[in-house]
């Protein structure tokens, strides 16, 4: 049976992890929210921080926002961060501070989708509901040769319904965190030794030659470039006044705080960067500055967009009189208190 096989192999190889030392809802859903798009590694540092900075989920809720974006900093996709916040407010104000103990009670949760929903079911109730990952999808694909691209709502019903039939009813708990560390210790994306492994008779992709081939991924989606031409302005005998804005909704970083931006859609030509920042100051403050120079260029990787990024340094003899109602004035040492995008971090670290 695979199910009594592959627990028994996990309770020789399975990895040690915080989060697998409690049914505590609340931690098991910090560590499934911060492990979505995050590495295993990466992901206990800011689990261990964040039970630490928030033990309750009463501390998570009247946490202001901004306190949690900057727990949350350099994790990325930060709507994960204000999901996080605005499920926890709701969880304290609506459900007296208690987790649904369902599936559908889980589902129905800002932010959680059917993985979450399966692993916290699992893990804290040991409710029967497998989850599905790229571990597990990696694992099963292989293990019955399924050539359905993962992803998709199609394979996700197709695995679903495998795993269903597979896992240990009295045991979810265990079925789930196997066949994930099976899947990431052992059946690897690349060099896995599939002639020892003890699925190798049961493997119809380890018979048919196909190992390498699964499982199949959608096509990826084609990365749009970014230009951000950031401006680190000083003024007076100060070097640490610096002015500050905020990332506004309904696009990347929202909430986080950056230095003045100019975005383009394409890059500005090399012959044109000073007119063009001289311009933009002007507009900004109607006056030039005393300096300007071109700073440091960067690249910044995300999913579906790559950031180029230029930053100006600008330097007036005194603050501008005027200056736009969304740009603030504040201490460079200030920023460390507040959330700011991992590309601003980068910058700003190197001064």
């Amino acid at each position: 049976m695979l199910a009594k096989k592959i627990i028994d192999w996990y309770s020789e190889n399975g990895r040690n992890l915080p989060w697998r030392e409690t049914s505590n809802p609340y931690y098991i859903w910090l560590s499934e929210i911060i492990l979505q798009q995050t590495r295993i590694e990466q992901g206990i540092a800011y689990y261990n921080h964040f039970i630490n900075e928030y033990p309750t989920i009463e501390c998570l809720a009247h946490a202001s926002e901004e306190q949690v974006l900057k727990s949350w900093q350099g994790l990325g996709y930060y709507s994960r961060a204000r999901n996080l916040h605005t499920t926890a407010k709701y969880i304290v104000n609506n459900l007296n501070g208690t987790f649904p103990d369902t599936y559908e009670g889980l589902l129905s949760l800002k932010g959680v989708g059917k993985y979450t929903a399966a692993a916290i079911a699992s893990f804290a109730y040991r409710l029967p509901y497998p989850v599905i990952d790229g571990n597990v999808y990696r694992f099963i694909s292989r293990l019955y040769a399924i050539h359905t691209p993962i992803g998709t709502t199609q394979s996700y019903k197709e695995f679903e319904l495998i795993l269903n039939n597979l896992i240990d009813k009295e045991r979810p708990d265990l079925f789930n965190q196997s066949i994930m560390d099976f899947g990431s210790i052992y059946c690897k994306p690349i060099g896995c030794d599939c002639s020892n492994c003890i699925f190798s008779e049961q493997c119809l992709a380890f018979q048919k030659g196909k190992v390498a081939l699964l499982p199949i991924k959608r096509p990826p989606v084609q990365k749009i470039e970014r230009y951000f031409y950031y401006f680190d302005i000083r003024w007076g005998d100060n070097p640490e006044n610096i002015f500050v804005q905020q990332r506004p909704p309904g696009d990347i970083w929202h909430g986080l705080f950056e230095l003045p931006l100019l975005e383009t859609t394409k890059p500005i030509p090399q012959k044109e960067l000073r007119k063009t920042a001289m311009k933009k100051l002007y507009d900004w403050f109607g006056v030039i500055p005393d300096t300007l120079n071109t700073g440091e260029n960067m690249v910044h990787k995300l999913t579906h967009r790559t950031i180029k990024a230029l930053f100006f340094q600008a330097k007036y003899a005194s603050k501008p009189i005027k200056n736009p109602e969304t740009m603030h004035p504040i201490n460079i040492n200030d920023i460390k208190a507040l959330p700011v995008s991992r590309l601003i971090d980068r910058y700003l670290s190197k001064m």
